[in-house]
């Protein structure tokens, strides 16, 4: 599991969140190995039986004004029992002042205590996103990824097939590329699957025999993105007779990454296939599956009326004895 640490947090989203160290230097490299976030809540009267150390925690308005109810003595004792744990750090919110021994107790434990201005709920809405992305499971994946009528289409396949042509090809008719060659996959959530290019070499491609193409610079800014949800899959192949190549769509294939099922399209490939104009009509297809319409399933159904239809005419004639 990737770590973060205070530090790497604190320098990264220091202005966005307004953030102010309390403490110090101390403890600010400690590692972060939880992407959660959340309020102490009961914690603070005492009842830590579910308590999760390892996470991040903010004390706002309710937890400063319940801290500030305490008398002296009892407020020493339920902090010091709040910083028994190895907390990685503690963030107060909305610019409030820090209650009396507070501060003195996370320095002793070396636990960073950090203070924003922003309101608590906003707080929130910023840090989340950004411990999100931190900790999502990641992977790289060797192909070619295209923005298609606002479908992500993973293009993968032996080096050399054609993936960065045929991408090339659909930037030139007004689509869009997000990675080529190496495709970076981080997962969102429990099925989304979101796919970026390598810092270095974004909107850069290979084409054998021209060399590498700066797809921003060429076609302008609209041919690309940063970024794109991941949709479907398809993959080039060299045409072979004798391979069972799906020829309805009825039977749907999905292969998996990051334990995410994706669609997934084969195609064949023969000389003079236009795998531009079917990569556009994948997309498509994708685009009415999500809408609630299948043209396979659509004409199977049709197929099966009709026959039920020939076999009632079929029943019918044979009771005529006339």
């Amino acid at each position: 599991m990737p770590k973060l640490t205070v530090r790497e947090l604190i320098e990264e989203k220091r202005l966005s969140l307004q953030l102010d160290v309390l403490t110090g230097d101390r403890g600010l490299d400690r590692p972060i190995t939880e992407p959660e976030i959340g309020s102490p809540g009961l914690a603070l009267a005492g009842y830590m039986a579910r308590f999760a150390a390892k996470r991040l925690y903010v004390l706002g308005e309710t937890e400063i004004a319940f801290l500030r109810s305490l008398k002296p003595g009892d407020r020493v004792a339920t902090v010091q029992a709040f910083f028994q744990h190895e907390l990685p750090c503690v963030f107060i919110t909305k610019g409030l002042s820090v209650p009396r021994g507070l501060l003195a107790v996370a320095r002793e434990r070396s636990i960073p205590v950090v203070r924003s201005k922003l309101k608590t709920a906003e707080f929130y809405s910023r840090i989340t996103p950004f411990l999100q992305e931190a900790f999502a499971p990641r992977t790289t994946v060797h192909g070619s990824l295209a923005d298609v009528y606002g479908v992500g289409l993973l293009f993968v396949g032996r080096s050399g097939i054609g993936k960065s042509e045929c991408v090339l090809d659909l930037v030139e008719r007004g689509h869009r590329l997000v990675a080529d060659d190496v495709v970076h996959v981080s997962r969102r959530g429990a099925d989304v699957l979101l796919g970026r290019g390598h810092e270095l070499s974004h909107h850069f491609m290979e084409i054998r025999g021209v060399g590498l193409v700066d797809v921003k610079a060429l076609f302008g800014i609209r041919s690309v993105r940063q970024q794109k949800r991941i949709e479907v899959v398809v993959e080039l192949l060299e045409w072979d007779t004798t391979a069972d190549v799906d020829r309805t769509g009825l039977d749907l294939r999905t292969t998996e990454i990051l334990g995410v099922a994706l669609p997934q399209v084969v195609v064949p490939l023969n000389p003079g296939k236009n795998i531009t104009v079917i990569s556009e009509v994948v997309a498509m297809s994708h685009l009415l599956r999500y809408s609630g319409y299948d043209a396979a399933k659509a004409f199977n159904e049709r197929l099966l009326k009709q026959l039920g239809k020939q076999r009632e005419l079929r029943d019918y004639l044979s009771e005529d004895y006339e």
